[in-house]
């Protein structure tokens, strides 16, 4: 048998769980589930929910950039589109006068449907940040995207 060289970890750590990475799939594993439970009940996924909020901020995206922005693939956005559309939340084009995006827009029901549901994901979010200090909360979202960008997100 071959000795095994240990590779030192990136900072101090007993075990796996004091990992960073560990601890932010932790914290997004139970964001996800939280968020899974409470959207459940409103009749909407994460991917489909998220989706809504972008169309309510940014009228008229596309498949592609609807994609990018929820962090899925453009084939799971056509999926994701397509329920929403036979739900009656979205409206789109069946073509478009140039290019080939065709761009979403929120119905009046998918409106209504989004203002339920961001009731509910907003409760979690502020349980999230209800569990540290608020002077902390400008300092963590900084560190969050550092380490995303570190990682070329």
């Amino acid at each position: 048998m071959k000795d095994r060289t240990p590779v030192p970890p990136p900072h101090p750590a007993d075990d796996v769980t004091e990992h960073v990475g560990y601890r932010l799939k932790r914290a997004a594993a139970a964001l996800r589930g939280a968020m899974d439970k409470a959207l459940r009940e409103h009749g909407l996924t994460v991917p489909q929910y998220a989706c809504l909020e972008l169309l309510d901020q940014r009228p008229g995206l596309s498949n592609a950039e609807l994609a990018r922005s929820t962090f899925v693939t453009r084939q799971s956005m056509n999926v994701v589109l397509r329920g929403l559309q036979d739900a009656d939340l979205i409206s789109r084009p069946a073509t478009t006068d140039h290019g080939r995006a065709l761009p979403a827009h929120l119905t009046e029901h998918g409106r209504e449907r989004l203002d339920a549901a961001r009731s509910a994901v907003y409760a979690i979010e502020r349980t999230m940040v209800d569990a540290f200090p608020q002077r902390r909360l400008a300092a963590l979202l900084a560190d969050l995207d550092r380490m995303a960008e570190a990682l070329g997100g």
